[in-house]
């Protein structure tokens, strides 16, 4: 389970004040990438953290439950980016972009800028403070996994809008990815508004359709 070891031996206290970044929607074929921030209150984990894990490890109501506890319980921003940005500065730039609100959404929020961003990954975004990545950071620092669950719950409920929207790609349970379903959707319902054109699978069927 994550723990608070990283923030703490970052410096995770008032005075410099550690969160934990990540994003959720990198390598769907629909929607936008969504990215959170979160700052959990002090060096010690807090009973209400119990539960918080990778969101991936999480199964979808436990995951809802608890982003509604971090959201009532921590300071945290989510930032978005969209589909447009994706297809035009490429999926990896938007995710920095997403990140970059985040933390300015958590200042906002906090009434300062946190000291330091420990992200999720190995590559190293430019954020409005200082930056350490760890790898497989949502299995190990509890401020990310945090921020994982933020992240992912609040772009399953944008996919799941959407998907009233736009019924037939089955978003409200893909999330946008390129399942066999959503694949097929696209070839016989075509894209929509909300489909990266700049990733191989549409720019294929937009070429078809040319």
């Amino acid at each position: 389970m994550p723990d608070l070891a990283h923030e703490i031996r970052l410096g995770h206290a008032d005075h410099f004040p550690v969160c934990g970044v990540d994003e959720a929607g990198r390598g769907p074929l629909a929607g936008p990438v969504v990215a959170a921030a979160v700052l959990l209150p002090c060096s010690a984990i807090p009973e209400w953290c119990a539960g918080i894990n990778d969101s991936k490890q999480v199964k979808q109501a436990k995951r809802e439950a608890l982003a509604e506890i971090i959201q009532a319980q921590a300071l945290f921003g989510v930032g978005i980016a969209s589909v447009e940005e994706i297809d035009e500065v490429n999926i990896l730039r938007a995710t920095f972009l997403a990140m970059a609100r985040a933390v300015d959404a958590l200042a906002l929020m906090a009434g300062r800028m946190p000291a330091l961003a420990l992200v999720d990954g190995n590559q190293r975004p430019a954020l409005p403070c200082q930056v350490e990545t760890l790898v497989e950071g949502d299995a190990l620092s509890l401020s990310i996994a945090a921020a994982s669950i933020i992240a992912k719950v609040t772009r399953d409920k944008m996919m799941g809008d959407l998907a009233r929207q736009y019924p037939g790609y089955g978003w409200e349970t893909n999330q946008g990815y390129g399942t066999a379903r959503h694949r097929d959707a696209i070839k016989t319902l075509g894209l929509t508004p909300h489909h990266r054109r700049s990733f191989a699978p549409v720019s294929q069927q937009l070429s078809l359709t040319l």
